[in-house]
């Protein structure tokens, strides 16, 4: 077991027992996320970071067209994970496994090369290495594939206190609101020859960002959950 595993199985060992129970209160456009995503019939949808599976059980309800795979480092989280997905009867639809998000394997995980879309919930904050997950992910979509992200902002829309307060206390918990991500994903877009939007919504409290290969059709994104991410 890696350090990082190591750590994330000690942290969340007692923590996923009442993880979704408590996270709903402040981790804000999960829902907006995954009715943006849209895949196609027959689609392959992949969550990075995909913790108890509560964001694969909630996409899933809603395209039953598709096929849902993550991957998460804590295998005390998937042990959780396999749970829900078993008791919502999603065995058959939903597979999770053990990954760095790194080095997402997904040939020899789920035996699928690409995905048609790959999204990532409040993990980037969680990864040192998060620009090379970002561009690792890139490497696993499909053409015409979307890279969907949401994660905590810079809190600059809130009053200051309320942004130092909560990057103290998201501290405790190894959590790292990413500052620099919008220049760092239009690099990524610019380099990768993507589409690339970058949303800040309550207030800059999050920021929801999608990226896109070429050659898909951009116009469902004028009227998607980036507008509305709740």
């Amino acid at each position: 077991m890696s350090p990082a595993a190591d750590h994330m199985d000690r942290m969340y060992r007692g923590q996923r027992h009442i993880y979704d129970a408590s996270r709903k209160f402040y981790l804000l456009g999960r829902d907006g996320l995954v009715r943006e995503l849209q895949p196609p019939d027959g689609g392959k949808v992949l969550e990075i970071g995909c913790g108890t599976a509560r964001n694969l059980i909630v996409a899933a309800k809603a395209y039953p067209q598709a096929q849902f795979y993550g991957v998460d480092i804590s295998s005390q989280m998937l042990e959780t994970a396999r749970k829900s997905i078993a008791g919502e009867k999603l065995e058959g639809r939903i597979q999770v496994a053990v990954a760095d998000a790194c080095d997402v394997r997904s040939s020899d995980l789920f035996n699928v090369e690409k995905f048609d879309r790959i999204f990532i919930s409040y993990a980037l904050s969680m990864i040192p290495s998060w620009e090379d997950v970002l561009d690792h992910a890139m490497d696993l979509l499909a053409p015409n594939g979307s890279l969907h992200i949401v994660d905590f902002g810079d809190f600059s829309g809130l009053p200051p206190w309320f942004g130092k307060a909560m990057k103290s206390w998201l501290a405790a918990f190894s959590v790292t609101p990413r500052e620099n991500f919008e220049p760092a994903f239009a690099t990524l877009a610019s380099r990768r020859g993507t589409y690339a939007r970058v949303m800040k919504p309550f207030r800059a409290y999050a920021f929801h960002a999608v990226a896109v290969l070429p050659g898909k059709d951009h116009s469902w994104l004028e009227s998607s959950a980036l507008n509305r991410v709740n």
